[in-house]
C-alpha cells in the first residue's frame, strides 16, 4: 500500500527571521487631519473651475476689466473675482451686469494657465467687440499702422500710448499680429475699450486707401535721414512702424510719403516699438 504524498515544508516565520519594524518617521507622512477640498487639490485640474467660451474675450487685470464694464458696447457674459479683486472694483465704483462668481485665487490661475497672467483677482468674460472696417476709422485726426508687430506685451502699450495721445484708431495686419488675449488686453490697461483696432489683409493696400481720404503717410525708422521733428504735421496724418529688428518691409517703405527717425543724442539709437511709438505721437500732438 502506496504513503500518501508528504505536504510540501512550510515557510518558518519564527521571530528570529521576522524584519524589524523600527520607529514609524513622521516626517515622511502628509497632513491629512485638514481635508482639501476637491476644487483645490492638484490631482483634479478638470475641478479647477469653468472653462470659458473661446470665441469671447478674456480680460483680466482691474484696469482692463474695469474699462471693459465701463464700455456700453460689450456684452458682459460672466465675472470672476477674489475677495481682494472685488473690493478693488468697488473702490473703483465699478459695476457689473454681472453677478461677480468670487473664487480662489487657484480658480483664476488655472484658468489663465500658459497667459503669463498677473490677474489681480480678476476676470471677465464677455462677448468680443465688433472691428470697425478701414472706412470707417479713416477720419480727420491721427492712425497708427503697424507692420507685423506680433508681441502683445508691444501692441498693448502702444494702444495704451495711442488712448493717451488721442489717436482715432490703431491698424495692424490681419497676418503676423496678436490676437485680442488676455496679455494684450492687460497691456493695453483698458485702452482697448477706447481705441478701435482695424486689422487688414494687405497693409500696404490700407495705406493706398487712408492716401485716397487724404492721409499723409509717414514711417518711423532709424536709419531714416529725415527728422521726425522736421516733418509737417497736418492732419489727417497716418504714422507707420515695423517690428523691431525688421523695421518697416521694403514694400511698406515704399508707399509712406516720408520715412523719419527720432533724433536721439545718445550712444543707442533704436528703442523698443512700443516706447518709440509713444515719443513719436508725443513729437506729432505737441
Amino acid at each position: 500500500m502506496s504513503k500518501p504524498p508528504s505536504k510540501p515544508p512550510t515557510k518558518s516565520f519564527s521571530k528570529p527571521f521576522a524584519k524589524p519594524f523600527g520607529k514609524p518617521d513622521f516626517r515622511k507622512q502628509k497632513r491629512l487631519d485638514k481635508p482639501v477640498p476637491a476644487s483645490l487639490r492638484g490631482d483634479q485640474p478638470k475641478a479647477l473651475g469653468p472653462t470659458p467660451d473661446p470665441a469671447n474675450d478674456l480680460i483680466f487685470g482691474i484696469h482692463a476689466v474695469a474699462a471693459a464694464l465701463s464700455n456700453d458696447k460689450r456684452k458682459v457674459v460672466r465675472l470672476w473675482a477674489t475677495e481682494n479683486g472685488f473690493n478693488r472694483l468697488k473702490e473703483e465704483g465699478i459695476t457689473s451686469t454681472a453677478a461677480p462668481e468670487i473664487v480662489h485665487p487657484r480658480i483664476l490661475d488655472h484658468m489663465l494657465t500658459g497667459q503669463d497672467a498677473v490677474h489681480q483677482g480678476v476676470v471677465l468674460e464677455a462677448q468680443a467687440l465688433k472691428q470697425p472696417r478701414l472706412d470707417q476709422v479713416a477720419r480727420d485726426g491721427l492712425i497708427v499702422l503697424l507692420d507685423q508687430v506680433t508681441d502683445p506685451h508691444n501692441v498693448g502699450a502702444i494702444l495704451r500710448s495711442c488712448a493717451a495721445f488721442g489717436v482715432a484708431a490703431l491698424v495692424t495686419t490681419a497676418r503676423h499680429a496678436p490676437n485680442e488675449s488676455g496679455v494684450f488686453f492687460k497691456a493695453a490697461s483698458g485702452a482697448y475699450e477706447h481705441v478701435p483696432v482695424t486689422r487688414v489683409t494687405n497693409l500696404s493696400a490700407a495705406m493706398e486707401e487712408l492716401r485716397g481720404y487724404g492721409f499723409r503717410l509717414v514711417g518711423l525708422d532709424s536709419e531714416a535721414e529725415v527728422s521726425l521733428d522736421a516733418v509737417e504735421k497736418s492732419r489727417p496724418l497716418a504714422l507707420v512702424l515695423g517690428a523691431e529688428g525688421k523695421g518697416l518691409r521694403e514694400k511698406t517703405r515704399t508707399t509712406c510719403d516720408v520715412v523719419a527717425k527720432l533724433d536721439m543724442p545718445g550712444a543707442i539709437k533704436s528703442l523698443n516699438v512700443s516706447i518709440a511709438t509713444a515719443i513719436s505721437l508725443y513729437a506729432l500732438t505737441r
